[in-house]
């Protein structure tokens, strides 16, 4: 597993590790049921705090990309809630979409960059 921190970033480590544990199951790095690293041991790896990393694990268990196994640490349990994601999903684009019109981005645009960042994901349909 490859994860890369910016300890330069105004992004928050743990947000910056959410995310990487997220484009990482995209790109199927990971899979569902894999395990990642313990707390202690990601936070070794990289060279955090290890409530750095718990506080990442405990988002992706909020937002349905793990669960906490008793024996197993945090597992990839990718929720299969698609209504509640294609919402939450809503409101997030509707911020992004605001501002890009603010910066006179068009539609066109937009779409040709979600293709182009689709692609990275095996060209998901």
């Amino acid at each position: 597993m490859i994860i890369e921190i910016d300890f330069n970033s105004d992004e928050a480590l743990y947000l910056q590790l959410r995310n990487q544990i997220i484009m990482g199951i995209a790109t199927s790095q990971f899979h569902e049921g894999d395990s990642l690293p313990s707390v202690r041991q990601l936070a070794d790896l990289i060279g955090i705090n290890m409530h750095t990393v718990n506080k990442a694990y405990t988002v992706l268990k909020q937002e349905g990309y793990v669960k906490v196994d008793r024996r197993r640490g945090a597992v990839i349990a990718i929720d299969s809630d698609k209504m509640r994601t294609l919402e939450e999903l809503k409101k997030e684009l509707q911020v992004i979409l605001a501002k890009s019109s603010c910066k006179n981005i068009s539609k066109e645009e937009i779409i040709e960059l979600i293709d182009e960042i689709y692609e990275d994901y095996g060209g998901l349909k």
